[in-house]
């Protein structure tokens, strides 16, 4: 890629322009981290004259009309021309109108960008990084800076983007900026951009909790994540949870779930769950005879996290998977507490979407004894009773033909016969006595509806 790079800055050259290396890919290479893509700007030529530069590279390709984006084929590679950014009347990520100056200069260029870290530039051909705002100091010293006050407001994602690149990068967000957010307003942000933000975060963060806590201290869990705001006033069982509230615990419980992001079937819809496991204690917590409760809380908050996902999750998969966690989430704990039986479990796992995930949100969010991991503890007996659960489904059980084969005819039993020998499966009932035991019931309906086997 490094090649590829320096024979485009070559030719921009020849032409009278000069490439650097902007944004992201700039930042992550002084901190010695991946890069993933490079950003390309190119000053002192025009977007016409561009396009015929790279022609021999690859049919040039333009998206983002406004912006004048080119992309090369095969390449992860994105080449611009310095812009003007201002805000106007239409909001959101389409409120600005842009402004294509080649001869802006790379200062000008570069104080539209949203932090200082994200406004270095380095020349292609000789190395030099070019460092209008002070970005090299605020890196070396992991701080997240506006890079100007009037327009930094302008796009309300970059509050978002701060939290984000704080949980990511592990940075602190400078007081300045964090003031600075306070007085902006997102709730004209399309939930799809909220979104891409937040799942940076969980799935990226090695303390995904930091997106959250940034956005508290700028007071803007509201309106997108009121839900996780309101967790700060709900108090918990000290005994239990010495902690504190349900928001710190949840804190916790989510970095916790990063250790796991890798073993489960989605990580994304993972930590979601994680991060809304206790949202039915909003609605559900009181105290009773002077201890705090929450009785019921991983079933009465469903409609709370409905709320939630409604608001944020595009993708009816994320959702259902979430909706199927998070009302299951306390049971693997209390089962490997009370060593129950291996039906138990069956059923337990049966019920759940991903039942290795189940497990490792349960772990998640158990008690911690200092010393204590949540890969230690109860894992073993869950791991070993997933196991036998797994074995059991590979066995061969009842089905709809043997019904049929059997004798009895489609109808309205049928479904309630096929639960009834799963429920026997489950049970660890081998298929010829399963079988014999659902016709057996089939008959006693049948009796009961007046009908003959």
């Amino acid at each position: 890629m490094k090649d590829t790079l320096i024979r485009i800055a070559e030719a921009i050259a020849r032409s009278g322009g000069r490439a650097y290396l902007v944004g992201g890919c700039v930042r992550d290479g002084l901190m010695g981290r991946p890069q993933k893509d490079y950003d390309i700007e190119v000053h002192g030529i025009g977007p016409d004259e561009l396009r015929q530069v790279l022609v021999p590279f690859g049919t040039p390709m333009t998206y983002g009309s406004s912006f004048g984006i080119i992309s090369l084929p095969g390449q992860d590679i994105d080449i611009a021309l310095p812009r003007k950014e201002k805000a106007n009347s239409a909001g959101g990520h389409r409120g600005f109108d842009i402004d294509i100056d080649p001869h802006i200069g790379t200062k000008e260029a570069a104080r539209r960008r949203d932090f200082t870290v994200n406004a270095l530039m380095q020349d292609i051909l000789t190395g030099e990084i070019l460092d209008h705002f002070g970005g090299l100091s605020d890196l070396q010293n992991g701080i997240l800076r506006h890079v100007d006050p009037d327009s930094f407001p302008e796009d309300p994602l970059r509050v978002f983007r701060a939290a984000q690149f704080a949980s990511r990068l592990s940075f602190s967000v400078a007081p300045e900026t964090v003031e600075l957010c306070r007085r902006i307003d997102t709730s004209s942000l399309s939930a799809e951009r909220v979104e891409a933000e937040l799942k940076k975060a969980l799935i990226d963060s090695a303390c995904p909790s930091v997106f959250f806590t940034v956005l508290q201290q700028m007071d803007q869990l509201v309106p997108w994540f009121a839900e996780i705001d309101s967790m700060q006033s709900v108090e918990q069982d000290p005994l239990f949870h010495p902690e504190g509230n349900v928001f710190i615990h949840s804190m916790q419980v989510l970095d916790r779930a990063s250790l796991f992001r890798e073993r489960v079937s989605d990580p994304y819809a993972f930590m979601l769950s994680a991060l809304t496991h206790d949202i039915g204690k909003i609605v559900s917590t009181e105290v009773i005879n002077g201890r705090i409760h929450a009785y019921g809380h991983e079933v009465l908050g469903l409609p709370l996290l409905n709320q939630f996902l409604d608001r944020l999750v595009s993708k009816n998969a994320v959702r259902e998977y979430v909706l199927n966690m998070v009302p299951l989430h306390m049971k693997p704990n209390v089962a490997a507490f009370n060593k129950v039986s291996v039906k138990s479990t069956n059923h337990m796992f049966d019920e759940a979407a991903e039942p290795e995930d189940l497990i490792y949100l349960a772990l998640s969010d158990r008690p911690v004894i200092a010393g204590d991991t949540p890969f230690s503890g109860d894992s073993a007996f869950l791991m070993d009773r997933l196991e036998k659960y797994r074995e059991t489904m590979k066995r061969p059980f009842v089905t709809g033909k043997d019904l049929l084969d059997a004798g009895l005819e489609p109808g309205k039993e049928f479904s309630e016969l096929l639960a009834f020998s799963h429920k026997l499966r489950l049970a660890g009932i081998d298929r010829d006595s399963s079988l014999k035991q659902t016709l057996a019931y089939a008959r006693k309906l049948q009796k009961n509806n007046g009908k003959q086997l």
